[in-house]
């Protein structure tokens, strides 16, 4: 069956994903710099999840634009990736409004761990059993970066419990990894193309 529905849904969500993450950014009653401190954490918190839904979406986008059929298995993969990217606000809002305190990190850290088991669910299903999707499966590869996601997103809920902070930093350090788009698939498409 044809990609357009599935990518069109995903943008959709993805894009009310982050609307409802804008909506929860609360409006100072003050018009000095000085009412705007309080909003910090929420902000900060706001900034990377913006990123990390943003680096999804990026990925999301080049994972299907390689592909040219999609499955029963692999929608259902999506909406399981889609379910963990929901709960983005959540855990932003909680972190954000508890000033980085160390279960509301944790938990931000498994949102983001299962939401890179979710993704990597997808790849799976699009690449397994599909001749038509031959050059994703190999411009994928052995996905080092996306299992070192998966460590470096447990060891951040782990250090969340030593320090808060460090959890975070760790979350940060990942998202910088993954800022500049996978340019694998880009890669191996032109190289299939002649390109």
């Amino acid at each position: 069956m044809g990609k357009t529905r599935l990518e069109a849904f995903s943008d959709g969500v993805i894009a009310i994903i982050i609307t409802i993450m804008v909506l929860e950014l609360k409006v100072p009653h003050g018009v000095t710099i000085d009412a705007l401190a309080p909003l910090g954490p929420v902000m900060l918190s706001y900034v990377l999840s913006f990123a990390y839904v943003g680096i999804y979406w990026n990925n999301h986008h080049h994972l299907l634009h390689a592909v040219r059929s999609v499955s029963g298995g692999v929608l259902w993969a999506n909406l399981h990736l889609l379910f963990w990217l929901s709960l983005i606000p959540f855990v932003t809002g909680w972190m954000g409004e508890n000033h980085f305190a160390t279960l509301p990190v944790a938990a931000y850290g498994v949102i983001l761990f299962m939401s890179s088991v979710a993704y990597m669910v997808l790849v799976r299903f699009l690449t397994r059993h599909q001749r038509e999707n031959e050059a994703l499966a190999r411009a994928i590869g052995s996905d080092m970066k996306g299992r070192a996601s998966l460590v470096l997103y447990a060891l951040g809920v782990a250090l969340a419990f030593v320090h808060p902070w460090l959890g975070f930093a760790v979350y940060f350090g990942v998202a910088l990894m993954w800022f500049v788009p996978d340019r694998r698939i880009e890669s191996r498409m032109r190289a299939d193309q002649g390109g």
